[in-house]
């Protein structure tokens, strides 16, 4: 299978996961697309959904879908959403377009998180991807310089202005080997927002696509 080929497979693939009358938590990317177009199909045997995105939400809403807001949702069996790198253990490095602290925020409140990637974002140590930081803007400089003692090169990601109405520091030459403790110290950043690093809330379940079809792993 081709990398869209992958991507559209592990999207199905999570349909498995959607109950009848589930409110269904959806992020963003291009996997999670192929995703939507198949809960389309599925539209009217479920509750509705809870958006990562801006971007997510209209292209629910172009399939008929109906998206609800987070605080009005007192359950979320599961949360589908793709990784730009993520490890054996279910650890992930996500944002890469943009979306990580509503992602983090689904995430949060989800009780199961289902990961669907190709093949290309399975990984040893998280690192090689820039890790993506959001930042108030009066923050930039002062969490650049931090993420350089950090051992990071940290790139603003132009143009760009986040949902919420933040930046972006891309922090390039990191070799995460203890993503969990990374994680904290960037949050405890004054001004940071979220750190693109998912590992204290890792996924539930990966589904992992490939040549040969798509597998299934857990954490």
């Amino acid at each position: 299978m081709d990398p869209n080929e992958q991507k559209k497979a592990a999207g199905e693939a999570a349909m498995a996961y959607v109950k009848p009358g589930m409110t269904v938590g959806v992020g963003t990317g291009s996997t999670v697309n192929f995703f939507i177009d198949a809960l389309a199909a599925h539209r009217n045997e479920i509750n509705g959904a809870v958006s990562s995105s801006e971007a997510s939400t209209r292209r629910l809403r172009d399939h008929g879908i109906e998206v609800m807001d987070l605080n009005s949702v007192d359950d979320l069996p599961v949360y589908v959403d793709g990784a730009d790198e993520i490890t054996r253990h279910l650890q992930m490095i996500k944002g890469g377009g943009g979306a990580l602290t509503r992602e983090k925020i689904v995430a949060a409140v989800a009780r199961r998180f289902i990961c669907i990637a190709d093949e290309s974002k399975y990984v040893d140590i998280l690192g090689t991807f820039p890790l993506p930081v959001e930042v108030i803007p009066m923050a930039r400089s002062y969490v650049a310089r931090e993420m350089v003692k950090l051992g990071g090169r940290p790139v603003l990601r132009q143009g760009v202005t986040t949902d919420n109405g933040n930046l972006i520091l891309d922090v390039e030459g990191l070799t995460i080997e203890k993503p969990i403790e990374l994680e904290r110290s960037v949050n405890n950043l004054a001004g940071v927002v979220t750190v693109g690093l998912f590992a204290q809330r890792g996924a539930d379940v990966l589904l992992l696509a490939g040549r040969d079809g798509v597998r299934t792993l857990t954490a």
